[in-house]
C-alpha cells in the first residue's frame, strides 16, 4: 500500500517544497500590497480609496481559480501581443500573482483595521514629539498594527497555503500536482491523496505552532 508513497518520494518532496516556495513568495506581495493598500485607504485621496474599494470587493467576490485562469490565459495573451510573438507567462508566476493580489485584498482590510485600532494618544503623543510622517508610521503605528492584526494575518498565511493547490490547474508541478501525475502512475489515488490531505495538515499545524509562538513573544514584548 504504502510502496508507492516509498518510490515516488522524492517527486511529493519536491512538489510540497514548491507549494511552500509558492506560499511565501504569495504572502510577500500580499502583504506588501495590504500594508501599501491599507495606508492608501486611511491617508490616500478620495479616488484612491474608491479604486482600492472596488479592488477588495471584486478580489473578494470571484473565485480564486477564476483569478488565476484569468490572469495565466490573460497574461499571456496580453504579453503576446505586445511582443508582436507568443509569450507564455510561467505558472510560477501567474500563480504568485494570483495568489498574492487576491490575498492583498484580505490583507488591505487586515491592516487597515489594525492601524485602526491603534490608540489615537500614541500618535498625538508622536506628532508633539514632533516625528514626522513616516517616523511616526514605521516606529510608532506600525509596530503596535502589526500585534493587531496577526491573528488576521495568520489565518490569511493558512488559507493562502491551501490555495497553493489551486494553480495545480495551469500546470506548476507543486504539491496537488504530482500528487495527481503519481496517482495516475501507480493506480492507487486513495493513498497518494491521503498522504497529500496529511502533508497539507502537516504544513498548517505547524504553521499554527510557529504563529502561536510569535503571537506569545510578542504579547510578553508589548507588556514590557
Amino acid at each position: 500500500m504504502f510502496d508507492a508513497l516509498i518510490t515516488y518520494r522524492v517527486q511529493l518532496l519536491t512538489g510540497a517544497g514548491l507549494t511552500i516556495l509558492v506560499a511565501v513568495a504569495s504572502l510577500m506581495l500580499a502583504t506588501g500590497i495590504g500594508l501599501l493598500g491599507a495606508m492608501a485607504k486611511l491617508y490616500g485621496p478620495r479616488v484612491t480609496k474608491i479604486a482600492l474599494g472596488a479592488y477588495t470587493t471584486v478580489m473578494r467576490g470571484i473565485p480564486d481559480l477564476v483569478v488565476i485562469l484569468l490572469i495565466y490565459f490573460g497574461g499571456t495573451v496580453t504579453l503576446s501581443k505586445l511582443r508582436g510573438s507568443y509569450f507564455e507567462v510561467e505558472p510560477f508566476t501567474a500563480g504568485v500573482v494570483a495568489l498574492g493580489i487576491i490575498s492583498g485584498a484580505y490583507m488591505t482590510e487586515v491592516f487597515r483595521g489594525a492601524i485602526q485600532a491603534v490608540p489615537k494618544g500614541q500618535i498625538e503623543a508622536a506628532r508633539a514629539l514632533g516625528l514626522r510622517p513616516f517616523p511616526l508610521f514605521t516606529l510608532v503605528i506600525l509596530p503596535q498594527a502589526w500585534r493587531i492584526a496577526l491573528p488576521g494575518f495568520g489565518n490569511q498565511w493558512l488559507i493562502l497555503l491551501k490555495h497553493t493547490s489551486l494553480i495545480s490547474v495551469v500546470g506548476l508541478e507543486e504539491l496537488m500536482r504530482k500528487s495527481v501525475i503519481v496517482a495516475g502512475a501507480t493506480q492507487q489515488p486513495f493513498t497518494i491523496y491521503s498522504a497529500t490531505a496529511v502533508s497539507y495538515l502537516v504544513m498548517t499545524i505547524l504553521s499554527m505552532q510557529a504563529l502561536k509562538r510569535f503571537e506569545r513573544r510578542l504579547e510578553r514584548s508589548y507588556q514590557r
